[in-house]
């Protein structure tokens, strides 16, 4: 798993682990438009998210470690992480931007993508984590993974990025 998250790791973001929970990355934007190879394709590819998010701006939807919501403003709320309670705050968003910090335990992750089409994923797991940045394609709901959360931030034309927050 750790070599895919490597490889993922060259689609854009630079990742480090810290701490043994979550690894802090400088965002760095590409052009690459190729989806992530784990990101199933439903949603519209012209970058735009879709309409509505499944629990639209409900920020207490998230707190499962399960939901789909969409942001267009700084906010921050927590979730069922790996290892207990984790926090993800954004901090920026706009039109064709997210940029957002994930702490879980004595780690922290932060992630950050521009461009229509772009996005990060985001890895939680009890020893570790990591973040690919980058294209994503027609990505939707990214795909559970065995002991993690995933957590996955797309660029929005509007100024409203949807963040999915996935657990197993």
């Amino acid at each position: 798993m750790l070599a895919a998250l490597v490889a993922l790791a060259v689609g854009g973001c630079d990742s480090a682990d810290h701490s043994g929970e979550a690894a802090p990355s400088a965002p760095q934007q590409t052009s690459k438009t190729s989806p992530s190879p784990k990101t199933p394709s439903t949603r519209p590819s012209s970058g735009q998210p879709s309409a509505s998010a499944a629990d639209g701006r409900d920020v207490g939807a998230c707190a499962d470690g399960n939901c789909e919501i969409a942001v267009s403003s700084p906010v921050t709320f927590r979730f069922k992480g790996p290892d207990g309670t984790a926090t993800l705050t954004v901090t920026e968003v706009g039109p064709d931007k997210i940029e957002y910090t994930v702490k879980s335990g004595n780690g922290q992750s932060k992630a950050g993508a521009t461009g229509p089409g772009q996005g990060c994923i985001t890895v939680l797991r009890s020893n570790g984590g990591g973040n690919s940045c980058g294209g994503l394609g027609d990505a939707t709901r990214p795909s559970p993974e065995p002991d993690a959360v995933v957590i996955q931030a797309a660029t929005g034309k509007g100024g409203t990025a949807i963040l999915h927050i996935v657990s197993d």
